[in-house]
């Protein structure tokens, strides 16, 4: 009979399309490089192996003022790289156009490297190109671990 922790004694490179990096809530309110940083795995790879992104999604738009109503942040402009100057792009300049209330979300699309690119630095970075006032959002990235 099979073990019934059978799951739990896998790790992230035993499942595809794994949550390989959140952070949040991150807000839109400000333009730059590198607002955030998204670790992969919560603390990097360790140079131990490498990261395959399927998958970046923004989602849960809230106002950065207690009570407020989520802002439409449809005009927002971001991008995602994996250093903090705002280049080395895995996703190009992206207009939120979806973002426009509480319950919704977009999917970045992800550019031509990142669809053939194996990455093995241990963040990426959001970069915000076009702020919305009081926005803030949750960003994940799902991807496949490679060991």
């Amino acid at each position: 009979m099979a073990n019934p922790d059978s799951v739990a004694q896998n790790t992230q490179d035993s499942f595809g399309n794994y949550k390989v990096a959140a952070a949040g809530p991150v807000s839109l309110a400000a333009t730059g490089n590198a607002v955030v940083a998204l670790p992969f795995l919560k603390g990097g790879l360790g140079g131990t192996g490498s990261i395959i992104i399927r998958r970046i999604t923004i989602n849960n738009l809230s106002n950065t003022v207690a009570g407020g109503a989520a802002p439409n942040a449809a005009l927002a402009n971001v991008s995602i790289g994996f250093t903090n100057d705002g280049a080395n792009l895995v996703t190009a300049n992206t207009v939120l156009t979806n973002l426009s209330g509480a319950n919704t979300f977009v999917d970045l699309t992800l550019a031509a490297a990142a669809n053939s690119t194996s990455y093995t630095a241990n963040a990426l970075f959001l970069n915000v190109n076009t702020n919305v006032a009081n926005a803030q959002v949750w960003v994940s990235v799902f991807g496949d671990v490679q060991f």
